[in-house]
């Protein structure tokens, strides 16, 4: 991941990340046959031990795109 840092007489005064990233699922509960309600989500966690909301079909290995300045899922990643 490439950041960019602001210097100051050497000093960091500000990193920009980027707006997304591509984190694997490392856990995450099944859905449940019968849930399809429209929009429904269930809690995820990521590689780097974040939990996130994402939608029924996401399942543990997939990765996934998040946005790093909301923590939101963006989608599912091939």
């Amino acid at each position: 991941m490439n950041v960019i840092v602001s210097f100051e007489s050497e000093e960091p005064i500000m990193a920009q990340m980027p707006n997304s990233v591509e984190l694997e699922i490392t856990y995450s509960e099944p859905a449940v046959k019968g849930d399809t309600s429209s929009g429904a989500l269930k809690t995820a966690t990521t590689e780097n031990g974040v939990e996130i909301k994402v939608p029924l079909f996401v399942n543990q290995g997939d990765k996934v795109k998040v946005d790093t300045r909301t923590g939101e899922y963006l989608e599912r990643v091939k």
